[in-house]
């Protein structure tokens, strides 16, 4: 196997194995630590070693300009998302958080397709957007129609609005002006991201009703787990794959990682697999694929429509492209 192709193969097994049993980590790690002290902990550690990479393959300096826009980044992905996340894993399981979470994509397109206006949603797009939110609505119904807990039901609505906040941010994110260099912005995102989850902490009091005393060693290398592999490994991994296949490949964790979540979350944490989660997770990941294919077409039909115009283009000449003299 060429050198190459290893690489490839090891870095989706990444995104796809170690992302997929972050949600597990997760789970334990919040059991004797609070969610938000974990967020914060994790985000800015993780941060901090991103940044220092950055520094060994990149000489870019961040600009004055580039601090607000990171600023809010770090804040929707993890303060909004990545927090309310690590709340809700408190009630709810991990396979059932990583299959609300694998909808994501649909926010991001429903995003851009209704505030930007620059995404053609057709036929078979609607139709998956419709299809992945009633698959959400199912799967919440059906999970916490006999319990009388409000946390249940709070919990599922949380990690429904941290997707949505992250998928905002992954949309904002095309056009904020952040450095160039990808490992550089994700480390101050994270920096940032990790700050304020700390501060938040603090301002609702966690760090009053915590000892490091009652850390488990579960807790604590599922913290380790989250920063080392979740945080700086997979995501390195998923940076390296950015610039050597296609936005496409790469997007197929999100396929996956729900599946790793659910089997991991049976396997080793004894989580039960119902049938609502069985059926709401064919849902979710059906139509998941139909909107990320149909959105692949639209970026396809889009691209022929300019290399047409360029060949009609009386200025260019077919071969070269350069301007006739």
């Amino acid at each position: 196997m060429k050198q190459q192709n290893l690489k490839t193969l090891l870095a989706f097994g990444a995104i796809y194995i170690i992302w997929g049993s972050t949600y597990l980590a997760i789970r334990y790690a919040v059991e004797t630590i609070p969610p938000l002290m974990m967020i914060g902990i994790r985000s800015l550690t993780a941060g901090l070693i991103l940044y220092v990479l950055s520094r060994f393959k990149s000489k870019e300096k961040i600009k004055g300009e580039n601090i607000l826009p990171l600023f809010t980044l770090g804040a929707m992905f993890f303060l909004v998302g990545h927090g309310l996340l690590a709340w809700a894993q408190q009630y709810v399981p991990s396979g059932m958080a990583a299959v609300l979470v694998s909808a994501e994509p649909l926010w991001i397109i429903g995003i851009e397709w209704f505030f930007l206006k620059d995404t053609r949603v057709k036929l078979r797009g609607i139709l998956g957007l419709f299809l992945g939110f009633g698959g959400i609505v199912y799967l919440i119904v059906s999970t916490t129609a006999g319990t009388t807990s409000t946390n249940d039901f709070l919990a599922f609505a949380l990690i429904v609005a941290g997707t949505l906040s992250w998928g905002g941010g992954a949309v904002y994110a095309r056009v904020a002006n952040v450095p160039k260099s990808p490992m550089l912005s994700s480390g101050l995102e994270l920096i940032f991201g990790g700050t304020l989850v700390l501060i938040t902490s603090f301002i609702i009091g966690e760090p009053s009703q915590f000892h490091v005393s009652q850390v488990t060693l579960k807790s604590f290398f599922g913290l380790l787990y989250l920063i080392i592999f979740g945080s700086v490994i997979a995501f390195s991994a998923y940076i390296w794959l950015l610039g050597h296949t296609s936005a496409t490949r790469i997007s197929t964790h999100t396929y996956v990682n729900p599946v790793i979540a659910v089997f991991l979350g049976w396997l080793i944490a004894n989580e039960q697999i119902t049938t609502a989660l069985l059926v709401a997770t064919v849902i979710i990941i059906i139509s998941v694929y139909l909107v990320l294919y149909d959105h692949y077409l639209d970026r396809k039909n889009k691209l022929s429509e300019v290399l047409k115009i360029d060949s009609f283009n009386p200025e260019t000449t077919p071969k070269s492209g350069k301007k006739v003299k």
